[in-house]
């Protein structure tokens, strides 16, 4: 089958290597002559585990090819997916000039039947939008289907190729059969494509997305009151996680979640819910919940230091918003390091993949160091941010011979706590006994 993909973006990019990756052929649209031009040498332009040996292989054997004329791209496909930003505008509603914009276009161009598939998370009622935007300039046949994406970053691929499910929404039998040929080779296993209208599947995205940021805000929130009342969240969460009908995963408690998902979708779902006259009042508390949880380990550091900390230096290991990516959007160690900056204290930072992202942001105003240990030279006390696995059994050895002061401030619960008493440190983490 003959795929066009319009945006080289996290979901794109992803997409249309794996949809090459099982015998199609894919041309990637992006007006972005630098980005098509690194892609066409075989310079992947994001960070993801498994990715670019599939994306050399499939640049290489010729189904995979790159382009800045949209006509190009889409001359010979069946399938036209949409991959496009849809960042949030000022009243926090998803902003689709992008996708409205491109629609637009293909109307000038298209002269046969295509299906074309909003793949960007987009609200309720885009579908008909973009029906609308190409045909202003087209009165040929086509479909427009939702098909929205449940990629994970760090283990994208995985997810991509082989999903838990798909989910379409279409109302149309041609474009429904084009669509199951399409992910047949992902569904081997037995795990369905869940056909349904257009606006439901729209909504399906908005509303899993949602679900999952209020178990982690709502175990943020346990993690507190374990904190007042002398109990370890560790032992609340498996004691919960072992019910099959709350499961174990999104229990973690922390300093928040970020990204460009999370923070994105539970604010245009609110903003989509005052629209039709509701008031979505969990999610207005998710997102309160999680703007506090970032800043949660600020107190315990204020404290510890005597209630201010102008001129002491931190190191901070993690910067992305989560292992396994680069993607710093809302990331809580972002937030964290204006904290302490505003207040008067340097940082020293180390993050596998994600410090050229930062130091795009930040230049001189902080220290970019070679490796994690490099970061703890003449610092004051030291703050995890991100679970990298590498963080998770370091050399406490070299970490008290550089460090300051035996003091850790770990906003992701790395460690154990009797195991980080053993050894002398001064240990805060979340929603578990203190180490005082």
């Amino acid at each position: 089958m003959k795929i066009s993909v319009v945006g080289t973006g996290y979901v794109g990019l992803v997409s249309g290597t794996c949809f090459a990756e099982t015998g199609n052929y894919v041309t990637c649209v992006d007006i972005d002559p630098k980005k098509v031009e690194k892609l066409r040498a075989g310079q992947i332009t994001i960070f993801e585990p498994g990715l670019e040996k599939l994306f050399l292989r499939n640049l290489k054997e010729g189904r995979l090819l790159f382009t800045t004329d949209l006509a190009q791209g889409v001359r010979e496909a069946d399938i036209i997916f949409l991959a496009l930003p849809t960042p949030p505008g000022e009243d926090g509603s998803a902003d689709l000039k992008y996708v409205l914009g491109v629609a637009r276009d293909l109307g000038r161009i298209l002269d046969r039947y295509v299906v074309i598939v909003d793949k960007s998370t987009v609200p309720v009622g885009t579908a008909e939008k973009v029906r609308a935007a190409v045909a202003e300039n087209y009165a040929g046949e086509f479909d427009v289907v939702s098909n929205p994406e449940f990629l994970r970053e760090g283990v994208a691929v995985d997810d991509f190729m082989k999903p838990d499910r798909v989910v379409v929404g279409t109302q149309s039998e041609r474009a429904r059969k084009l669509m199951s040929e399409l992910y047949g080779p992902y569904l081997r296993s037995g795990n369905p494509v869940i056909f349904m209208d257009e606006r439901s599947a729209e909504l399906t995205k908005y509303a899993a997305n949602s679900f999952l940021a209020t178990k982690i805000s709502f175990m943020n929130e346990v993690a507190q009151l374990c904190e007042r009342l002398g109990a370890d969240v560790d032992l609340v969460r498996r004691g919960i996680g072992s019910d099959e009908r709350i499961g174990k995963r999104f229990l973690f408690p922390g300093i928040g979640y970020g990204g460009s998902c999370f923070p994105k979708d539970v604010q245009a779902l609110v903003k989509s819910s005052s629209e039709v006259g509701y008031d979505f009042r969990i999610l207005k508390s998710v997102m309160d919940v999680n703007e506090r949880q970032k800043l949660h380990l600020m107190p315990s550091i204020r404290s510890y230091f005597g209630g201010g900390i102008a001129g002491r230096h931190f190191a901070l290991w993690g910067l992305a918003f989560k292992p396994n990516t680069d993607d710093i959007r809302e990331a809580p160690a972002l937030y964290m390091i204006d904290a302490m900056l505003s207040e008067g204290a340097s940082v020293a930072c180390f993050d596998p993949e994600a410090m050229d992202n930062v130091r795009a942001l930040y230049g001189d105003r902080i220290r970019f160091a070679d490796n994690p240990y490099d970061t703890l030279q003449e610092a004051d006390a030291l703050i995890i941010a991100t679970e990298w696995n590498e963080f998770r059994t370091p050399d406490f050895l070299r970490i008290v011979k550089n460090l300051k002061n035996k003091v850790i401030f770990d906003g992701r619960n790395l460690f154990d706590v009797e195991a980080i008493r053993d050894l002398g440190f001064h240990y805060v983490s979340v929603g578990r006994p203190a180490n005082l």
